[in-house]
């Protein structure tokens, strides 16, 4: 019987292939289409995570548009008025504690249409 998901998987020239359109995964376009659908959808979303952090939680923002200087801007604006460090790192804001709700409503009033994520 024939395997019909088939094709290269690994290439040491190239790396890892993608099994859709056997091409390099960082060039492949299907992954690189479905993968930023999901970024840019207008939504701010707000989260809490504590894995990695030895049980210390911290406020994830993400889906902020724009480049990493106006992140940093918002960022440390957002931080002034929770009292609290934080960071900025690869398109998403950390900031340090629960600050969920009180972020939610200074997110709003910046324009943005922001939705609680997570549990």
């Amino acid at each position: 019987m024939k395997n019909s998901s088939g094709g290269l998987v690994y290439s040491s020239e190239f790396g890892r292939m993608c099994p859709g359109c056997n091409q390099p995964v960082a060039d492949c376009q299907g992954r690189k289409k479905s993968n930023n659908a999901g970024k840019n959808d207008g939504i701010v979303r707000v989260s809490r995570e504590t894995k990695g952090r030895k049980g210390s939680g911290v406020t994830l923002i993400t889906g902020i548009p724009g480049d990493e200087e106006k992140l940093k801007k918002i960022a440390a604006d957002l931080k002034k008025k929770c009292g609290a460090g934080g960071a900025v790192k690869d398109g998403v804001i950390e900031i340090q504690g629960e600050h969920r709700d009180k972020l939610v409503i200074e997110l709003q009033k910046l324009g943005f249409q922001v939705k609680k994520a997570g549990g």
